[in-house]
């Protein structure tokens, strides 16, 4: 399963790097579409850095031969720490300390093996 290693590197580099920007105590004021715009660029930015590293990885051409992409999302988060901490960073500072890493560890976790599955697959496409 994808979480347990995901929940053990993002401890690591959590505490190996602590945050990109000390927040603000002041809470932002924004719209939740606003927010939400914001989170959107973010995730995906930090979506775009794994799935190139993932495409970038010779397993990655060879998955029927037992590699599974979870494996190969895992060992590209430690070459995406920037961005994955932007977004997570951001969305605690729009909706609350510890929000961004229910996040990171809950909807976007669950959804990223299929969207590095389909967008590696388009990229691969294009070249």
């Amino acid at each position: 399963m994808i979480v347990a290693p995901l929940a053990g590197i993002a401890l690591v580099v959590s505490i190996a790097t602590g945050p990109i920007a000390e927040p603000d105590n002041a809470p932002v004021q924004m719209s939740l579409q606003q927010k939400n715009a914001a989170i959107h660029s973010l995730a995906h930015s930090a979506t775009e850095c794994i799935v190139q590293t993932v495409a970038a990885d010779p397993r990655f051409g060879k998955r029927a031969a037992n590699i599974n992409i979870s494996d190969l999302i895992v060992d590209s988060i430690p070459s995406c720490t920037r961005p994955l901490h932007a977004m997570i960073d951001a969305y605690d500072r729009y909706f609350g300390e510890g929000a961004g890493e229910a996040f990171f560890m809950g909807p976007y976790l669950d959804k990223l093996p299929v969207a590095v599955s389909k967008w590696g697959t388009v990229g691969a496409e294009e070249e």
